[in-house]
């Protein structure tokens, strides 16, 4: 919305430009389903590879686990948060400000309730297994009608695209749950959060200096 503001307040004040920001805007649209085509050959080749380097993994799939409970038990605690992480073999990252303490305390949560059996705690909604299930079915589609009717259209990427935005959420969650994740923790422990700082964020009460990035170490048991 800013951008479109931005544009409009431009015109607005430099009439003259309308001809080349319509130009502009033309050459990309015409420029967009060739654009399209390239990611989705990419996307189509790529992400089942990246999916199978996970799911044959167990410790990534744990990890990746714990990463989506710690997440969730802070945005049930806290609301949405600015928060994003990945699995690692020891232990997964959570980028974003926040405070050590509740990363720790969210971790440890989120950890006592998958061994309680609260496995829907492993899925996440912004997950980028969910986003990577969404492109894949975008790309296919799309790669399914180019072969078929044999034409580079605006038309097949908008079909690619809404009919990846209602089937992609479901498929990413199905993913997440038998793919890429693993809720059965109990092999592991949590041994430590590590954190570092990086840059002043802003808190409610004001510019404070916090860690945005955490790592928290995870360790196998026999």
């Amino acid at each position: 919305m800013p951008l479109v503001l931005f544009f409009l307040l431009l015109v607005f004040f430099f009439p003259w430009l309308i001809l080349p920001l319509a130009a502009f805007f033309l050459l990309n649209l015409l420029l967009l389903p060739f654009g399209f085509t390239l990611r989705s050959l990419w996307n189509f080749f790529t992400v089942p590879g990246e999916l199978m380097r996970i799911a044959l993994n167990r410790n990534l799939r744990k990890n990746h686990a714990l990463e989506h409970a710690t997440i969730n038990v802070l945005e049930e605690r806290f609301g949405p948060q600015r928060l994003s992480g990945n699995a690692a073999e020891n232990g997964f990252y959570i980028h974003g400000a926040a405070d050590p303490r509740l990363i720790e305390e969210a971790a440890r949560i989120g950890y006592s309730r998958l061994l309680a059996g609260e496995r829907h705690l492993a899925i996440h909604k912004r997950c980028g297994t969910t986003i990577a299930a969404a492109n894949f079915v975008a790309s296919a589609v799309f790669l399914a009608l180019l072969l078929g009717s044999g034409h580079f259209t605006l038309l097949n990427v908008v079909v690619a695209l809404a009919i990846a935005n209602l089937t992609g959420p479901a498929l990413g969650s199905l993913l997440q749950a038998y793919v890429t994740t693993d809720a059965d923790v109990r092999d592991r422990v949590i041994t430590g959060v590590e954190y570092s700082f990086n840059r002043p964020a802003f808190v409610p009460w004001g510019w404070q200096v916090l860690p945005t990035e955490f790592f928290v170490r995870t360790r196998v048991i026999r």
